[in-house]
């Protein structure tokens, strides 16, 4: 080590100085002056793996001037290099083959429930009968596009523009009232104190999960409503697809109801004075 004996130098990791260890072996591996200037190769080494944390191919600059160390490694052997360059590869690689397989495992998922949902609607038999006789193609596209349209069906809030007709002509149906009655400052066409705060319809995880299970088990659902409402029908996918159209109706007008039950009571909502306590 070039410095001058009459210098002491000290590890800015460790603290010790040459005179603690003089068969040490120092560097001094950025453009820092003073007491950060040198360092035990050992020390540093140390603090190198704690900074890249098992990936060797990382850099590591000094915490005091920014400058990047200077690492070098021995000459690989032919085997190891061909090892090394392969794990990079695989490394490179395995984000995008991970992405690769995740997709497929989900464009076979969506087509097996489109297969599922068509022996649903339409009957087994028939559906088996159906997707027999059509082009391979024509099922590789289109039965995974079901499932795909029945979330998109289900992010039509149509409930959403009927509260707004209603809101606007209420005070034209108060016949209503005497359909669903409840307290006089929630009837329709009373008038509110304020308009409400609401929420934004995906802004929780619990909205988004709760339409993708709803899209998902409406076939099943409209399914049954058909068998149990529809029953005289002979037709398979008619009685499905009454069912369906039963189905919504019926559950948008009780969600229509509720949520502006909801809205008017928060319109009405009244915040109390706090209790004072009583004077000892």
């Amino acid at each position: 080590m070039s410095y001058s004996s009459s210098l002491l130098v000290s590890c800015w990791v460790c603290f010790a100085t040459d005179e603690d260890d003089r068969t040490a072996e120092w560097v001094r591996p950025c453009r820092c002056r003073g007491s950060t200037k040198w360092v035990h190769q050992a020390c540093l080494q140390r603090w190198v793996d704690e900074k890249q944390r098992g990936n060797s191919t990382a850099r590591v600059a000094c915490p005091q001037c920014n400058a990047e160390y200077l690492i070098v490694f021995p000459k690989l052997g032919p085997v190891v290099y061909v090892l090394d360059l392969a794990d990079r590869l695989i490394s490179k690689a395995g984000p995008f083959a991970a992405a690769g397989i995740m997709v497929g495992s989900i464009y076979w998922t969506a087509v097996t429930y489109g297969a599922v949902t068509v022996m649903q609607v339409v009957g087994h038999k028939e559906g088996l009968d159906v997707m027999e006789r059509a082009d391979p193609l024509f099922l590789l596209i289109g039965l995974p596009t079901i499932p795909v349209m029945l979330i998109l069906g289900k992010m039509i809030r149509w409930e959403d523009y009927v509260l707004r007709l209603w809101r606007k002509y209420s005070n034209k149906l108060q016949i209503l009232n005497s359909i669903f009655p409840g307290q006089r400052s929630q009837r329709i066409g009373c008038p509110v104190p304020r308009i409400p705060a609401e929420a934004s319809p995906l802004a929780d995880h619990v909205s988004a999960t709760r339409i993708l299970c709803g899209a998902l088990v409406f076939p099943t659902i409209a399914t049954i409503v058909g068998k149990l409402m529809f029953s005289s029908v002979n037709s398979n996918l008619q009685r499905t697809i009454l069912g369906g159209i039963a189905f919504v109706a019926i559950k948008g007008a009780f969600k229509v109801y509720f949520k502006q039950q909801q809205y008017l009571r928060q319109a009405h909502r009244k915040i109390l004075n706090f209790p004072e306590q009583e004077e000892a």
